[in-house]
């Protein structure tokens, strides 16, 4: 006789899946390294619910001119997990996990971030909708976890980068954009636009992982936990390859 299906009754809880990262953190604390409202709701939306926020302070200054996109966001999420971690170990609190991410726009190969002005959100949005060819979302995911053995640094640091192309729809009208900003939504985010939000009416159609453009990707962030808990597990991995 076949074994029953699982119950749908605790599906809607919101519990973790029965992995092993998660099993792994249960009863430990995690860090999440942003004040992001957008990144907080996603980790709940993976069960993720027992976790703090402390915010950085660093400076997201790093010079533009002088990186690739891909070193810039993967730099500026490294060095939010490790301010937060020197932090942490500071006040003699070490974390089990710290999560840290970097989202920015890449539009006509210049690195656009959340905008500074009304005025520069609203141009920032014409420009995404009248560029030529859609626009690319970059967001770096760094985790941190202490090592269990006295190695240097004493931290294992893993990060990963996602992309996702994002179409902006040609036939939204410049007073359409000028409400959107007039409403106040997406100041906070980089390209000056919420695609989980009235942002959502901005945009024709999106290549790649959804919960990127919202500010961090899902599947990506587990895999960078799996990374950083079980470094042991993933050199093996390495090793038959």
């Amino acid at each position: 006789m076949s074994a029953e299906p699982p119950s749908y009754s605790a599906a809607v809880t919101p519990q973790p899946l029965n992995l092993p990262v998660f099993q792994c953190l249960r009863n430990k604390r995690v860090v999440l390294a942003s004040g992001s409202a957008r990144r907080r709701e996603l980790l709940n939306q993976i069960g993720l619910t027992n976790f703090e926020v402390v915010k950085s302070g660093f400076a997201e200054d790093l010079d533009k001119a002088q990186l690739s996109v891909y070193e810039y966001v993967s730099e500026t999420a490294s060095q939010k997990a490790l301010a937060v971690y020197k932090k942490e170990v500071e006040q003699d609190a070490d974390p089990a996990l710290i999560i840290a991410a970097d989202t920015v726009i890449l539009s006509q190969n210049q690195i656009v971030e959340k905008p500074k002005s009304s005025i520069e959100h609203f141009r920032m949005l014409q420009a995404l909708r009248d560029e030529e060819f859609p626009h690319r979302v970059y967001t770096a995911v760094a985790c941190i976890a202490p090592l269990e053995k006295p190695v240097y640094p004493g931290y294992n640091l893993q990060t990963h980068i996602e992309e996702t192309q994002v179409y902006f729809a040609k036939d939204v009208s410049d007073e359409f954009l000028s409400a959107y900003v007039a409403s106040g939504e997406g100041t906070d985010a980089s390209g000056g636009y919420c695609i989980q939000g009235k942002g959502a009416m901005l945009i024709e159609k999106i290549f790649g992982d959804y919960s990127n453009v919202v500010g961090l990707p899902l599947k990506s962030t587990v895999m960078v936990m799996e990374k950083v808990l079980f470094p042991d597990e993933d050199e093996g991995e390495s090793d038959d390859e």
